[in-house]
């Protein structure tokens, strides 16, 4: 399989398959499509519409099957490799991943809108000028706060499910931002972050975000050079 991704520092959707490959040893070739411009002629539209009609990262190539988004792909891995356990066993408890899952996948919007990925880039006083004049994104980082305490509490650690799932690979980005963006969260919420950044994973694919050293002013929304 060929898991064709994006900029490591910026890329959240790519991120996502990656982490939940990596980190539970499916196997894969990474294929790095670096972001020129999202414009109808650039390299990277050139490249990625070869495999995905939308032109977007991440993709999944299995033979003379493509498989896009993020969360279709992830579904496809469960699929694939049941003995991954790549949801929780039990029903309901699946249930729920795939709920908080979604919810990730689909909203969180004022999260994303106001705090791009960016793991190179360490912007505390954006971080709290944005909790200052943004509800939403108050709010939002209310809802994590509160949807990770709760499950934490369930499955008692060290992962939202017990062991890494799914939803982990889906919140890992969001993990990176609050980073970032210098978010304070209560303790046994910093535990968790604590606890993804130090997957294996995590670990490499920050590392290699820090090796790309590339600075791209579109997906900067408060930077004007990497200095």
């Amino acid at each position: 399989m060929k898991l064709y991704i994006g900029n490591k520092n910026y890329s959240s959707w790519s991120m996502r398959p990656w982490v939940l490959f990596t980190e539970t040893g499916i196997p894969f070739e990474e294929v790095v499509v670096r972001f020129d411009s999202f414009d109808p002629g650039s390299k990277f539209k050139t490249e990625i519409l070869k495999h995905n009609p939308v032109g977007k990262v991440p993709v999944l190539v299995d033979g003379d099957l493509a498989v896009w988004d993020s969360l279709a792909i992830a579904e496809y891995a469960a699929e694939k490799f049941p003995e991954k356990n790549l949801w929780p066993a039990d029903p309901k408890r699946r249930a729920r991943a795939r709920s908080v899952t979604a919810e990730m996948h689909s909203g969180f919007t004022g999260v994303r809108n106001h705090f791009g990925m960016n793991i190179e880039a360490r912007l505390p006083e954006v971080g709290a000028k944005v909790l200052a004049e943004q509800p939403d994104v108050r709010k939002e980082v209310d809802r994590l706060v509160s949807m990770w305490t709760s499950l934490l509490a369930e499955s008692g650690g060290p992962m939202l499910f017990g062991d890494f799932t799914i939803a982990d690979a889906f919140y890992a980005p969001v993990v990176t931002r609050l980073v970032t963006y210098g978010v304070p969260v209560p303790p046994v919420v910093q535990v968790y972050v604590d606890r993804v950044l130090a997957l294996r994973s995590l670990s490499a694919w920050r590392r290699d975000a820090l090796a790309e050293q590339d600075f791209l002013q579109f997906e900067e929304n408060y930077r004007t050079s990497r200095a």
